[in-house]
């Protein structure tokens, strides 16, 4: 009877075990995939939200140029001299100049350390 019951209460201790490592995993999936994902998923909202006329952008494509136009849900911009006017919606603008410019200042400062 005695055997019986150390085999069942290791089986327990088996199953609490394969629990707490399961909520472990997702626990560090969640700090290390999910969590900065959703950070920049909503910096990249606020930084299309925040577009103002005559920023520099650069979409999703590779296209540059200069907003003219906001709406609600596309912005207008010209490319160049030959100033072509390209309209798109706001979930296109991967970037801004001066968001590029503080990227790549923060990884100077970083590689290099404070000037």
């Amino acid at each position: 009877m005695s055997l019986f019951l150390t085999a069942t209460g290791a089986a327990g201790g088996m199953g609490m075990s394969t629990i707490l490592m399961l909520v472990a995993m997702f626990a560090i999936f969640y700090f290390l995939i999910i969590r900065p994902e959703n950070k920049k998923k909503k910096k990249t909202e606020e930084m299309r939200n925040s577009l103002t006329l005559g920023e520099e952008i650069v979409t999703i494509g590779g296209m540059t140029g200069k907003i003219v136009q906001i709406t609600e849900d596309t912005i207008t911009f010209e490319t160049g001299e030959d100033r072509v006017r390209i309209q798109v919606k706001k979930w296109a603008i991967s970037t801004t100049a001066k968001m590029e410019a503080a990227e790549a200042e923060a990884k100077n400062t970083k590689m290099f350390g404070k000037k």
